[in-house]
C-alpha cells in the first residue's frame, strides 16, 4: 500500500496555509492567542525525542500503565461486551486499519458501536453528533470514550502509545479532501506512535474535521506534542483525558 510519506522525514512545512482570518473572528481572545502561536510554530521542525533514557521510560510507561489497566478494567470489558451483544447482532469487538508509525498501516481495536449493517469499515465517513448509526450502548460508549479500551491492547502490542496523536485511517478527510492535501506536514504527525490519547484531544480538537480550522488546529496540535515531547506532558494528557473524556464524556 502507498504511504503518503517521506522516507528520510525532509520538513514540508513551506506549503502549509496559516488560519485565515475569518477563522480567528470566530474565536475567543484566548483561543485566537493559542491559534496564533501554533501557527507561528507550524514552521518548526517536528522531530521526536531519540534519546535512549526518553524512549526507555515512555515505553516502561506505555507498558506498565497499558498492563495494568487491561487487568483492573476486565470486569469492565467483560459487562461491555454482553451488553453490546445483546443488545444488537454483530461482533462485541471490530478491527480497521489506521496509521502507525512511520506511515505503516495496522489494525485498531475498538469495542462496536454502530448497528453492523451500518459500520464503516474504511473509516473515511466520520462520525457526526446524533449519527443514527450509532446503537444505545455505542452512544454511550462513545461519549465516555469507552470504546477506545481494546486499544490498550495495541499498546502492550507496541503498535500504539498511551499519549500521541491519535491514528487516522488512510484517506481521512479534512475540509473536504485529504489530510495529505490539505497539509503538506500531515504525515509528520507519523513520526511517532499513535496515542489512545493525545495533546489535540485534550485542547478540544477530536471528532470531526470537516471544516478548515478544527483540521488545521487537530494537526498544529499533533506536530506540537511532537515537538514538546516528555513523560510529564505525557501524564498531564492522561491525567487530563481521565477527567475530560472518562468523567465529562465529551465524545460523540
Amino acid at each position: 500500500m502507498k504511504h503518503f510519506i517521506n522516507s528520510n522525514f525532509k520538513e514540508q512545512h513551506a506549503s502549509s496555509v496559516p488560519l485565515e482570518r475569518s477563522d480567528h473572528s470566530a474565536m475567543r481572545g484566548s483561543d485566537m492567542a493559542v491559534s496564533e502561536l501554533l501557527t507561528l510554530n507550524a514552521g518548526k521542525a517536528s522531530r521526536p525525542r531519540r534519546d535512549a533514557r526518553y524512549r526507555v521510560m515512555k515505553t516502561m510507561f506505555d507498558v506498565t500503565l497499558a498492563g495494568a489497566a487491561l487487568v483492573l478494567l476486565s470486569p469492565l470489558f467483560l459487562v461491555i461486551a454482553t451488553i453490546i451483544k445483546l443488545t444488537s447482532p454483530g461482533p462485541v469487538m471490530f478491527r480497521q486499519d489506521r496509521y502507525g508509525l512511520n506511515g505503516e498501516v495496522f489494525s485498531i481495536y475498538k469495542f462496536r458501536t454502530m448497528s453492523q449493517d451500518d459500520g464503516d469499515l474504511s473509516g473515511v465517513t466520520q462520525t457526526v453528533k446524533d449519527d443514527p448509526r450509532v446503537t444505545a450502548i455505542g452512544r454511550f460508549l462513545r461519549s465516555t470514550s469507552f470504546d477506545e479500551l481494546p486499544q490498550l491492547i495495541n499498546i502492550v502490542k507496541r503498535e500504539m502509545s498511551v499519549v500521541g496523536p491519535r491514528p487516522h485511517v488512510p484517506g481521512m478527510l479534512a475540509n473536504g479532501i485529504l489530510y495529505e492535501e490539505f497539509d503538506a506536514r500531515y504525515m509528520d504527525r507519523h513520526r511517532v506512535l499513535p496515542g489512545l490519547t493525545g495533546l489535540a484531544q485534550v485542547k478540544g480538537f477530536r471528532g470531526e474535521t470537516n471544516t478548515e480550522h478544527s483540521a488545521r488546529m487537530r494537526l498544529n496540535y499533533d506536530l506540537e506534542y511532537i515537538r514538546r515531547q516528555s513523560i510529564r506532558l505525557d501524564l498531564r494528557i492522561t491525567i487530563n483525558t481521565f477527567w475530560k473524556e472518562f468523567f465529562r464524556g465529551s465524545g460523540y
